[in-house]
């Protein structure tokens, strides 16, 4: 696939990102062994389901080209193939980066005010 996919990721981690160059993973992508992402059609939902009610964060539109054989196609949420990301994530792979918050139904409040994803 060519399609960029996206990240998520807390606005302080994305400033120590930016800092060293990579993105190492939060929390949770380092329990599980690899950095989660979405596709344009998945966003919404993972937004929903894990990052409902929180603000401070950055939307990260990420080439997959630049990602080589550490990037995965694995089933995951109702059989859907997701984007994983088996090591750091390199900044020279990120197209965009847009600031947002989610509110608490889910929907995408980005800093530019537009609400929701295309």
């Amino acid at each position: 696939m060519t399609d960029p996919v996206y990240k998520l990721v807390d606005r302080e981690a994305w400033a120590r990102a930016r800092a060293s160059g990579v993105f190492e993973g939060s929390a949770v992508d380092h329990a599980d062994g690899y950095i989660h992402m979405s596709t344009a059609g998945q966003l919404a939902e993972t937004a929903r389901r894990h990052y409902a009610g929180q603000s401070g964060l950055v939307l990260v539109t990420v080439d997959t080209t630049r990602l080589g054989e550490g990037l995965r196609w694995e089933a995951s949420r109702g059989g859907d193939l997701f984007p994983h990301l088996y090591g750091p994530l390199p900044l020279s792979a990120v197209e965009a980066e847009r600031g947002l918050a989610v509110r608490d139904d889910g929907a995408m409040i980005f800093d530019d005010g537009a609400v929701g994803w295309p």
